[in-house]
C-alpha cells in the first residue's frame, strides 16, 4: 500500500513554487498569454484552482463528484476552457486566495483519506498518492506554461522524479490515445535527475529504450517541449515512435508545442 505523505509533500512544494512566481504579478502580467492558445496566466491559474475543487470533491463527495462528471460531459469540448475562462475573470488577489484555499483543502482531504481508497476520477479511479502524483504533473506543467510566458527560468528539482514515473507508467495509454496498438515489450527509461542522479525505469535488459535529462523528458510526457528541442534519445523503433506521442495526463491526444522557431 502506497504511502503518499511524500507525494503530498511535493504537491504542497510545487504549488508553493509557482504561488511565488504569480503573486507579485500586476494585473497586466496576470493578463500575459501564455502559450496554451487562447490561455493567459489567470487561465493557468484558474484551471488549477478549478481541477483541485474537481479533485478534492471526488475524494470527500463521490455522488457530487459523478453530478460534476455529468455536467462535464454535457459540454465535453468545451468544460476544460470553460472553467478556466470564469476563474480569470476573477480579481487576481480573488483567483490566488481561491487557488490556495482550494489546494490547501485537496491536501487535508488526501492526507486523511483511508488507507487503500480509491477516488472517482475523469478516467480511472485513483488512490491518494496516484491523485496526488496527477495534481504535481499538471501543478508542474501548468507552471512551465506561466513561467515561459513570464519569461522566468525554473531551476529543475528533484520533484521531477514523480512526473518522470507517471510519464514512464503512461505509455500504453499515450499510444492508445493515438489509436495504436502499445508494444508488447516493456521499455528502458534512464533519466539522469537535476542531481545528477540516475532515475530508471523498465527492465534494464530490454532492447528499446529511452535516455537523456529527467527534466527533458517531464517537458516531453506533459508536451512542454518538442522533441527536437530536448537532448532525449530512443533506440528501436516504437521507443522512437513514442517519444512523438507521450503524453502523461488525460484526455484526448494534445497538438504538443511546435519546435523553437516555429511556434
Amino acid at each position: 500500500m502506497s504511502d503518499p505523505s511524500a507525494v503530498l509533500d511535493d504537491l504542497r512544494d510545487e504549488s508553493e513554487a509557482l504561488d511565488r512566481l504569480v503573486a507579485p504579478l500586476d494585473a497586466a502580467r496576470w493578463a500575459a498569454p501564455t502559450p496554451a492558445e487562447g490561455w493567459s496566466v489567470a487561465h493557468q491559474i484558474a484551471h488549477l484552482a478549478w481541477t483541485d475543487r474537481a479533485a478534492r470533491l471526488a475524494v470527500t463527495d463521490a455522488e457530487g463528484f459523478a453530478d460534476a462528471v455529468t455536467e462535464a460531459l454535457a459540454a465535453p469540448e468545451s468544460f476544460v476552457d470553460d472553467g478556466a475562462a470564469e476563474g480569470a475573470a476573477l480579481p487576481p488577489a480573488e483567483l490566488l486566495d481561491g487557488w490556495r484555499l482550494g489546494r490547501e483543502r485537496l491536501l487535508l482531504a488526501l492526507r486523511e483519506a483511508p488507507p487503500g481508497a480509491r477516488f472517482p476520477w475523469f478516467g480511472p479511479p485513483m488512490s491518494a498518492a496516484s491523485m496526488a502524483t496527477a495534481r504535481l504533473m499538471e501543478t508542474w506543467a501548468h507552471g512551465q506554461d506561466v513561467a515561459d510566458a513570464l519569461g522566468a527560468v525554473r531551476a529543475p528539482t528533484a520533484r521531477l522524479a514523480q512526473i518522470a514515473r507517471i510519464g514512464f507508467r503512461t505509455r500504453d495509454f499515450a499510444f492508445g490515445a493515438h489509436g495504436l496498438t502499445p508494444p508488447a515489450d516493456p521499455f528502458r527509461v534512464e533519466l539522469t535527475g537535476p542531481g545528477g542522479e540516475a532515475w530508471t525505469y523498465g527492465p534494464e535488459d530490454a532492447p528499446q529504450r529511452v535516455t537523456g535529462p529527467a527534466l527533458d523528458f517531464a517537458l516531453l510526457v506533459t508536451q512542454r517541449a518538442h522533441r527536437a528541442d530536448l537532448a532525449l534519445r530512443a533506440e528501436g523503433a516504437d521507443a522512437d515512435r513514442w517519444l512523438d506521442i507521450a503524453q502523461a495526463f488525460a484526455g484526448l491526444p494534445g497538438k504538443g508545442r511546435a519546435p523553437r522557431g516555429e511556434a
